[in-house]
Formats: C-alpha cells, sequence, structure tokens
C-alpha cells in the first residue's frame, strides 16, 4: 500500500474521529462528567454552563473534524506531494485547529 494513501486514511479517521465526538456534545446528550467534554471547573460547576459551552466546543470540534478531512483529500491530490511535507502539512493543521476550537471556546466560555 501506498505510505500516503494509509496516511490519508489515519487522517480521514481522525477527522471522523473528531465527527464522532463532537455529535452528542452538539446535542446536549453529555452530562457534567470528568472524562468527555470541556472540563474546567466553571463549566462542571453548573449544568446551566455545562451544556451550552460544550455545545459550542462540539460545534467547534466538528469544524476541525471537517477541516482535517478536507485538508488530508486535499493535500493527499497535490501532485508530487512528499509524505514528509503530507504528515507535517497534516499535523499542523490538526493541531492549530485544536488550539483555535480551544481558545474561541474559552473566550464563550467568559460570557457566563
Amino acid at each position: 500500500m501506498n505510505p500516503l494513501f494509509s496516511m490519508l486514511i489515519l487522517y480521514v479517521g481522525l477527522g471522523l474521529m473528531f465527527l464522532g465526538i463532537s455529535v452528542p456534545l452538539i446535542q446536549r446528550r453529555v452530562p457534567p462528567n470528568n472524562w468527555y467534554g470541556f472540563r474546567v471547573p466553571k463549566t462542571l460547576s453548573s449544568p446551566n454552563i455545562w451544556y451550552p459551552v460544550n455545545e459550542y466546543s462540539g460545534k467547534e470540534m466538528y469544524k476541525t473534524g471537517l477541516r482535517v478531512i478536507l485538508a488530508a483529500f486535499a493535500l493527499a491530490f497535490v501532485p508530487g506531494m512528499k509524505l514528509d511535507f503530507y504528515v507535517a502539512a497534516c499535523t499542523t493543521i490538526l493541531v492549530l485547529d485544536l488550539f483555535r476550537g480551544l481558545i474561541v471556546t474559552a473566550r464563550y466560555l467568559r460570557t457566563f
């Protein structure tokens, strides 16, 4: 199997994982807990804070999943794409987008 194709499968799988993890948060089906969600003292202090913040966080996570999948496909079909650059680019997009999601969710949390 082509190593680039293997990495495409990996990054699409990661994107799908983020999509899957985000849906219950968006649907407000995850109660306050210490394992899953945007878990900081303020969100854990009240369900009135937990649910809207985790819905927001879930939407950001969903966007991250979509962006990673899109980037993985777009970069995989660039002519002459080198495996090292592909992995570095996809990983950078993933990490930066996760940080972006954390920052905007933390800003949203300040509204409570």
